[in-house]
């Protein structure tokens, strides 16, 4: 349901005339008294957008995603709504209100403003040259960031899509491109190495930058159609604690001298940015040695009062195991490893986390307990209590996190969070994680916290919809009794399951 629906009944009731979306600003009401406020959270343009975008059709779309020209009808409770943006060249604002309350009632519906067309717009491919090309995926990029968009998709026989408040757009004004056209954007930026990664391996990653505008992560592949690509905006400042909402007890793990903390999450669950606003805490608060193995590099670590040491993998060494191993050399007392993605690299790390190191790692796992698990598996049976008595050593913090779709546009993460502690410690020695949850959900005032309780703080403070909750939720069945509880109705969402 469009988040603006529940806005609209003052409008239908006659309490006010138009509701006003402006970057800057919450969401407002026209009123006989005046303008009125309806929400706290100060609006950003992407948010302004994907509220409007949840109330369009796809015909309405392409407008949206330039933020120029939008104009469409909307029909709510058997009524139709006009929702229009106004010129303005220093903000995004747009005014909804009732089409029959214009002053010709009978005067049939606006058809939705196309897409204005500049003339600087070239379009994508044929190209002459491998700048043309280049210039046409960056003008496509710095669109990306000037919409608030979260990734760029490029597919053959689709016109660029955008992932905008957690929605697939589509460009519908461009042409659908050709597997020629987002060859050669791609190679046009595409470093050597990953050229000939790309042509024995068919999929590769490396990270952009566009000077004075944003660094992005970049992923080619081949589907049945031909080259593809995800583009991923990465935030061109660091981002610290306070904006990321990381907790004081989680803040505390960067204080640490040794041990290993574990940041996971499904692909695109925010992991890199927390790990980014822990290693701005350390930098800023710690004079240490901090080795960071990424792939690609993401974030851009300036060192403060620490010193900050970037390798990526592909360009400054060969493999994460390699570059592990070689940072035992390199005067080392924290080094954040990209992913711990096979079984000698998670050896290497817990080895080092064991031997007075702080070590911080991702995983792509969704809860602390599978987490655990996910590591101990790896490894051949005959050495797996000895990895679980080194886990239970070393582990001293699991955070796993998940995005959901804010009220009002914008995403926010919810967080479970473990601290090991002796308890913890017995459960992964002896291998009873299934008992993990029991242990988070007691020890709540040490700073622990699942992630249904996560979601459930969240719809508790109105960030986030029940619906969303659930959908997101692991032990689906709990978070259904929980919502219930509270007086929430999800049957539309749970009769699915």
């Amino acid at each position: 349901m469009p988040q603006l629906d529940k806005v609209l009944p003052r409008l239908e009731a006659g309490t006010a005339s138009q509701i006003v979306l402006e970057t800057d600003a919450p969401i407002r009401c026209i009123t006989p008294s005046g303008l009125l406020q309806v929400s706290t959270q100060v609006l950003t343009q992407s948010q302004v957008l994907a509220l409007v975008s949840e109330m369009a059709t796809p015909e309405d779309r392409p407008a949206i995603v330039a933020a120029d020209g939008i104009k469409f009808m909307y029909t709510w409770n058997g009524k139709q709504w006009l929702v229009q943006q106004e010129p303005d060249p220093d903000r995004l604002r747009i005014r909804i209100r009732q089409w029959a309350d214009r002053p010709s009632a009978g005067t049939p519906a606006p058809e939705p403003t196309p897409l204005r067309k500049r003339e600087e717009d070239a379009p994508f491919g044929p190209f002459a040259s491998n700048e043309e090309a280049k210039d046409a995926l960056e003008r496509l990029l710095r669109m990306q960031v000037s919409r608030g968009a979260a990734d760029l998709h490029l597919r053959v026989g689709e016109p660029p899509i955008f992932r905008m408040g957690g929605d697939l757009l589509r460009f519908e004004d461009e042409q659908p491109l050709s597997n020629e056209s987002i060859t050669a954007m791609m190679r046009s930026i595409m470093p050597e190495k990953n050229k000939r990664e790309y042509d024995q391996q068919w999929d590769t990653d490396f990270a952009h930058e566009i000077e004075g505008v944003c660094r992005f992560r970049v992923n080619v592949l081949r589907d049945r159609h031909g080259v593809a690509s995800v583009t991923r905006t990465i935030a061109s400042n660091t981002v610290t604690v306070d904006e990321m909402g990381i907790t004081p007890e989680v803040q505390a793990l960067c204080h640490l001298t040794k041990g290993l903390v574990l940041v996971t999450g499904p692909t695109g669950s925010g992991k890199s940015t927390t790990l980014c606003a822990l290693v701005d805490l350390i930098n800023r608060t710690r004079s240490d040695h901090i080795i960071a193995i990424e792939d690609p590099i993401e974030f851009v670590h300036k060192s403060k009062k620490c010193l900050i040491t970037q390798r990526q993998v592909g360009v400054h060494t060969q493999s994460f195991k390699s570059a592990l191993r070689a940072a035992l050399r390199e005067d080392p007392d924290i080094i954040l490893v990209g992913e711990l993605r096979d079984l000698e690299t998670i050896a290497i790390a817990l080895e080092t986390a064991e031997t007075g190191h702080l070590v911080f790692g991702t995983l792509h796992t969704s809860t602390a307990a599978s987490t655990i698990n996910r590591i101990v598996d790896q490894f051949p049976a005959d050495r797996q209590d000895q990895i679980r008595i080194m886990l239970a050593e070393s582990l001293k913090g699991v955070i796993s996190q998940t995005l959901c779709k804010k009220v009002g546009g914008g995403r926010v993460a919810a967080r479970e969070i473990l601290l090991v502690n002796k308890a913890v410690s017995a459960l992964i020695r002896e291998g009873k994680t299934v008992q993990i949850p029991n242990i988070i959900q007691t020890q709540k005032k040490l700073g622990m916290e699942t992630l249904n309780d996560a979601l459930l703080n969240l719809v508790k403070s109105k960030t986030i919809d029940p619906e969303e909750a659930y959908t997101k939720a692991v032990e689906r069945k709990e978070m259904g009794g929980k919502l219930r509880a509270l007086g929430y109705n999800i049957d539309g969402v749970a009769g699915e399951e």
